[in-house]
């Protein structure tokens, strides 16, 4: 972990910007430097956002403080991001960090595919620095931003059909339907999800929870090699939306571990459905790499979503994750 301060001084300056720009793209930059920081490349953080700073978009205007009588009405409302990371940086500033994740977290779950999963990942990423160090002011003002952007993009799916499933978690991704009409963003795929297969839903012990989600995370993450190809950036989300939840595991109450797992299948399976290819290809990197020398190429390619699957790829840590990592350079362009 970072222990220089840089880490803080960008996310003070990734502050003053908003969790989008062009009212649908998110900004990525709180969760590319808070890995470049886990990793040791925390001298290169305020020259990757020089690089990414056309991106961003100045933080919005309010439309009215968010209170405890009126949360309900506002949540899944993206004109409020402004009120929401308001309302989170008031809870925080008043009660442990960890109280305000654990009450807001059941509330905010059955929306995590609001944003194309990108909130919970931003809070996965401002957990994982809570968990690791210092509360610090700016720490503390990234957990607000991230739970107020999940609030603010809060969007439930319901009615999906429990389809033949497998037992496990790389069975059960094979086992995927790919949706029929393949176009149009996120929200519009989504919609054209009706069932997915059943896995782990029989699951009810905490620890197994976690066992089978750092399966989940292990096999979407190699799924990528093989099938990235069939759309390099949001493919990506198949693994780190996923691990944004079991980075934040030990946050967590027990009681909640169950559920967070059942909502990151739901997730990962559906991103699989809305993107996968028609059918696999081989890959085989082009030499062997140290994880250290997979981050620094993905560091050097720059592109946000290659730096956080290839940080993904480091907590697995194996030969086939590391070359999901490196498929990932190859597909994406790079940040120019």
């Amino acid at each position: 972990m970072d222990t220089t301060g840089t880490l803080d001084e960008a996310l003070q300056r990734l502050h003053a910007s908003g969790p989008e720009r062009l009212g649908r793209l998110t900004n990525h930059a709180p969760m590319a430097v808070e890995a470049l920081a886990v990793h040791g490349q925390a001298r290169s953080v305020h020259r990757w956002l020089d690089l990414y700073a056309r991106k961003l978009e100045e933080f919005p205007p309010g439309v009215e403080p968010i209170t405890s009588a009126d949360w309900r009405s506002a949540l899944g409302d993206p004109r409020r991001a402004a009120d929401w990371i308001g309302w989170f940086g008031r809870e925080l500033a008043e009660r442990p960090w960890r109280e305000v994740l654990a009450l807001w977290w059941p509330r905010l779950l059955p929306g995590l595919y609001g944003g194309s999963t990108h909130p919970v990942i931003r809070v996965g990423h401002a957990v994982r620095t809570l968990l690791a160090g210092d509360s610090t002011e700016p720490r503390l003002a990234e957990l607000a931003h991230g739970l107020g952007y999940w609030a603010a993009r809060h969007h439930p799916v319901a009615g999906l059909a429990g389809l033949p499933g497998a037992d496990s978690a790389a069975a059960a991704l094979d086992a995927v339907t790919p949706i029929a009409v393949r176009d149009g963003g996120f929200p519009d795929r989504l919609g054209r999800v009706t069932g997915l297969p059943v896995w782990a839903d029989t699951v009810t012990d905490p620890d197994d929870a976690h066992r089978r989600l750092s399966e989940l995370v292990r096999a979407a993450t190699h799924r990528y090699a093989t099938h990235g190809h069939g759309e390099e950036t949001m493919l990506v989300h198949a693994a780190t939306a996923p691990n944004a939840v079991l980075r934040t595991l030990p946050a967590l109450p027990r009681s909640l571990w169950v559920p967070s797992l059942r909502a990151a299948w739901t997730a990962s399976a559906a991103v699989t459905a809305m993107y996968a290819p028609d059918a696999p290809v081989a890959y085989t990197p082009s030499g062997t790499f140290t994880p250290e020398e997979v981050f620094e190429r993905a560091l050097a390619h720059g592109d946000e979503h290659v730096i956080k699957l290839t940080d993904t790829a480091l907590d697995i840590g194996d030969d086939a994750a590391l070359a999901a990592a490196l498929r990932s350079i190859e597909l994406s362009e790079p940040l120019r």
